[in-house]
């Protein structure tokens, strides 16, 4: 069900700069769907040979106006890895990490997906990342401010995402909600440029 949203506009682009991003956004996921399609099938292959269940799997999150759409992401956790039903927080050593899942994640290759959803226009490229409403809720009741970001898509790579880490817990939470913010305020095509370089440097 989609959330219908009031919010103040503190986007830092304009209109052209957005038309802009969306179109660096489309270009880049098509080349990059092609260049890394042997990447991808390793991976595809590597998972099903190794892990029973999916390789790929979607789940829900909120994104721009409050709605939900399907994030995808190369499975790096055993199936059943939230069996009781209740949401958790992902963590860098996680119990629940397969043996090619860890080097899937160290990397950060388990994202390579969401280049899809970005091509489709659930995402961008640069962005905050998005969350399940589970969550959501829980950072609101700290800082309602969290709706702002609804002015956006949700991004693959954030300057929060790079220099904060695995958020497995509330504090590092609201840590990438008072950076995402910031980024939303102040966000430009060169700055766009800037996270994108640093994200690939780190990887």
């Amino acid at each position: 069900m989609s959330i219908e949203v009031e919010f103040k506009n503190i986007d830092g682009m304009n209109g052209l700069e957005r038309a802009l991003k969306r179109a660096g956004d489309i270009v880049g996921a098509v080349v990059l769907l092609i260049v890394l399609s042997p990447v991808f099938l390793y991976i595809y292959i590597r998972q099903k040979l190794t892990n029973p269940g999916p390789a790929i799997y979607s789940q829900e999150r909120i994104g721009k106006g409050g709605k939900p759409f399907s994030i995808y992401k190369f499975r790096t956790m055993v199936v059943d890895a939230e069996k009781d039903g209740t949401p958790q927080l992902e963590q860098v050593d996680d119990p629940r990490l397969t043996e090619f899942g860890r080097v899937l994640r160290k990397r950060h290759l388990d994202e390579l997906p969401q280049i899809w959803n970005v091509l489709i226009g659930d995402m961008s490229f640069v962005g905050y990342r998005p969350e399940r409403q589970f969550f959501i809720d829980k950072i609101m009741e700290q800082n309602p401010d969290y709706q702002l970001l609804y002015q956006t898509c949700p991004g693959v790579t954030s300057m929060a995402t790079i220099t904060n880490g695995y958020t497995d817990t509330m504090e590092k939470m609201l840590k990438r909600l008072d950076m995402d913010l910031d980024y939303l305020k102040n966000r430009s095509l060169v700055l766009d440029m800037k996270i994108i370089s640093k994200t690939l440097f780190n990887i």
